[in-house]
């Protein structure tokens, strides 16, 4: 299983929200960079990137930041937030992200997002599945759309996409467990890599996801509230 720390940015700055709610804001860091390098020296490999300028007005915003950490780290970075045109996800790609994930758009274009599945190939493209009782949100989880979890996920399997996020917005930054039975059913009734998000607060999380089956688990305020430290996350991977 991947261990996938997230980075979320704000204005340059590392922040982390709670149930994506922007009046949460808490800035953990000035420099997304000095944190990703952390991050590298603890032997992680795989990085969650999330532009939250990006994703509330719609097109990239903090690719600096992402073109950074991609030169000074070998860090293999996932990039969402804002990814809407072709235009933006060309300037990811050119900024150093390894995968792109698609969220929003994958609601509201699903013919454009097929079309990048088959331009960019499933190993380059990770479908979004961010969601509140259920219902798929999008927009920086300010818009509520109508597809059922599970429902949306087959939609994209069908169309080849091999990995998804999901994350229970209920959860994100609350610090109180995962969706295990979310997480469950998704495995049960779906053929897809499934990457657990949101909730996570202390080793014990990590392994149930684990133990769920779960192909990666990304981790964000567990890390930045000191629930989860870097030796831990680093002897896990080398047990693994």
């Amino acid at each position: 299983m991947k261990i996938i720390p997230a980075i979320d940015i704000i204005d340059g700055k590392c922040v982390r929200l709670s149930k994506g709610d922007y009046g949460t804001k808490k800035i953990y860091n000035e420099n997304p960079l000095e944190v990703a390098k952390e991050f590298e020296n603890f032997g992680i490999k795989y990085l969650h990137l999330v532009d939250l300028d990006g994703a509330k007005s719609k097109h990239i915003v903090n690719q600096k930041v992402l073109e950074a950490i991609a030169k000074e780290t070998s860090l293999e970075i996932d990039f969402g937030g804002g990814l809407k045109t072709l235009e933006d996800i060309e300037i990811a790609f050119n900024s150093g992200a390894k995968q792109i994930t698609i969220g929003s758009i994958a609601v509201q274009d699903p013919d454009f997002c097929f079309d990048l599945i088959e331009k960019y190939g499933p190993e380059k493209i990770m479908l979004g599945a961010d969601c509140d009782n259920r219902k798929i949100k999008t927009s920086g989880w300010l818009e509520e759309s109508s597809f059922d979890i599970i429902d949306f996920i087959l939609k994209y399997q069908n169309k080849g996409i091999k990995n998804v996020i999901c994350t229970d917005i209920s959860k994100d930054g609350m610090l109180q467990g995962a969706s295990d039975e979310l997480y469950e059913e998704i495995l049960e009734k779906t053929d897809i890599g499934l990457i657990a998000s949101g909730g996570i607060s202390d080793m014990k999380d990590l392994f149930k996801m684990k133990t769920i089956g779960c192909s990666g688990t990304i981790i964000g305020k567990a890390i930045y509230e000191g629930r989860i430290n870097l030796q831990q996350l680093q002897n896990f991977i080398e047990n693994a």
